[in-house]
């Protein structure tokens, strides 16, 4: 089975080749030098992949799931409030997917 990193770390590539600009979110807590916890990243829910299209500045928000990963709760509440805007946002499981989602009109 294909580990979603190595997913991900195709479809950064090649969706860069298509003519955006994608980045890994990074998310996570951290402690400090003084022993605090620090929230590192975007709310819960956020997809993996963020960027956007150069053609027209749309939004891209990719969550990157492997052939048996299933979406969170908190990711499902996030795909359901994010399908209100014209953004470009979808799950995918492969490049040919992702590049789906940006080719969308």
């Amino acid at each position: 089975m294909t580990t979603e990193h190595d997913i991900q770390n195709a479809i950064r590539v090649a969706v860069s080749r298509s003519g955006c600009t994608i980045i890994r979110t990074n998310t996570g807590r951290v402690m400090t030098k003084d022993k605090r916890m620090f929230d590192a990243g975007p709310p819960k829910g956020w997809p993996d992949l963020t960027g956007f299209r150069h053609s027209d500045g749309k939004l891209i928000l990719i969550e990157v799931k492997n052939e048996r990963g299933r979406l969170r709760e908190d990711q499902k509440r996030f795909a359901e409030f994010i399908s209100q805007y014209p953004v470009l946002y979808g799950v995918a499981r492969s490049v040919e997917d992702a590049l789906r989602i940006v080719e969308e009109k």
